[in-house]
């Protein structure tokens, strides 16, 4: 169930960037359920773009992240969206990101949507807990006091 959260969460973030110069999808004549699975498609290539390379960048540019104290972090996001870009188009998928710095501040819009919207679900989760232990002690008292 998380992954999918995820992955609906990325293509939230991943459309919201659709509205940056640069950042195709499709076109005016493409319908809206390719739209979809072409933003659900584009989620998971740049969850496993993150997953499995990201790692590799950080370890390679370790002593530019030190140097830049993390900037450096911006550059290397924004060549993995330019990658997803590159990778979604191979997969024919009508998702285009012209340019490095289109793919820079779609990174960055990518981050800051993603983190907020991960940000409300897990406050929603908390709030959900914290209902269903409260309603449990309620419910717990009400038994102890032999009411049921």
């Amino acid at each position: 169930m998380t992954v999918l959260l995820h992955i609906l969460i990325t293509a939230v973030a991943v459309w919201a960037t659709t509205a940056l110069p640069g950042i195709e999808l499709g076109d005016a004549s493409t319908d809206a359920g390719t739209k979809i699975v072409t933003l659900l498609v584009v989620a998971v290539v740049v969850g496993v773009i993150n997953a499995v390379l990201k790692p590799i960048a950080k370890t390679f540019g370790c002593l530019l992240y030190l140097v830049t104290l993390g900037l450096f972090g911006l550059v290397v996001n924004a060549l993995l969206f330019w990658l997803a870009g590159y990778v979604a188009g191979a997969l024919n998928m009508p998702f285009h990101v012209d340019g490095f710095w289109a793919a820079f501040w779609g990174a960055l819009v990518v981050t800051i949507v993603s983190s907020v919207l991960h940000g409300v679900v897990r406050r929603i989760s908390i709030n959900a807990a914290e209902n269903r232990e409260r309603e449990y002690r309620e419910y717990r008292d009400y038994r102890d006091r032999g009411y049921y």
